[in-house]
């Protein structure tokens, strides 16, 4: 899944691709890289963010993912707001990727079991501006498998077939440094859950925080040399897909993965 940035806030390329045609293109060159989904945001969730209203976030985001789904391109929605995420359906998206899993808006849930999309439920105790104070955890592995099992419950609940629904453990999100790492070595056991999960390590925070660790500047290279990596260890565990802003280097790494795999 690349990353198409439509904000002029986001943590790694803010306001590069705010213009509809600039986004346009850049998931198109995602796609030409070999992403298989492109998933379109138009509300940054960096540490700190502030939300954005659905108005505006659909004025970003409805052109460029109509556009690229007119391209034949495989679309997601990276929304929080039901208005959207049913606007983006319509406009020909087949995926919302819900940064809260439904918490956000209480509409959310009901909108998509209307919809054929799937949806994606993201591990969330709470929006960006405090998410840090929220990184308590008896377990972090065995909290996060409960907390997103309880959401995939209420989008059965919902109507939403359990075929329909994939869950992502959200890293970086209410998660500080190790317990980051935690979660990537628990993948096993909430792939073991039953639905696709997905993971998004890209460019997070936890991975230059490794990098300082280990003496490399935490350029975006290096980020994305490290994202390739985790994405590589998440493709061992059994994850159905990984989102990244560099594509090319990750399928690099998931190729590697794929002929040199264990036996």
């Amino acid at each position: 899944m690349g990353v198409v940035n439509v904000t002029p806030d986001s943590f790694s390329d803010g306001g590069r691709y705010l213009d509809p045609e600039a986004a346009i293109t850049h998931g198109l060159s995602l796609r030409a890289a070999g992403a298989h989904l492109l998933d379109v945001g138009g509300e940054s969730t960096r540490p700190g963010a502030q939300r954005v209203a659905p108005e505006l976030e659909q004025e970003r985001v409805l052109p460029v993912v109509r556009a690229l789904a007119e391209a034949g391109a495989s679309v997601s929605i990276d929304t929080m707001h039901a208005s959207t995420a049913r606007a983006a359906v319509d406009a020909g998206a087949v995926i919302v990727n819900d940064v809260s899993g439904g918490l956000a808006d209480p509409d959310m849930l009901a909108a998509v079991a209307e919809t054929r999309a799937d949806i994606v439920l993201c591990h969330w105790r709470g929006h960006s501006a405090d998410m840090y104070a929220r990184a308590r955890y008896d377990d972090v592995v065995a909290d996060v498998r409960t907390e997103l099992a309880e959401r995939v419950a209420a989008a059965a609940a919902a109507g939403i077939a359990p075929s329909r629904v994939i869950v992502d453990p959200n890293f970086g999100f209410g998660k500080k440094g190790e317990q980051n790492w935690a979660v990537l070595r628990g993948l096993p056991k909430l792939v073991a859950m039953g639905p696709r999960v997905l993971v998004g390590t890209s460019r997070k925070k936890f991975l230059a925080e490794m990098l300082e660790e280990t003496g490399v500047e935490p350029t975006q290279e290096g980020r994305d040399l490290a994202t390739a990596m985790t994405s590589l260890l998440a493709q061992q565990a059994g994850v159905w897909g990984v989102r990244v802003h560099d594509v090319a280097v990750t399928r690099l790494a998931l190729a590697v993965g794929e002929r040199g795999g264990r036996p």
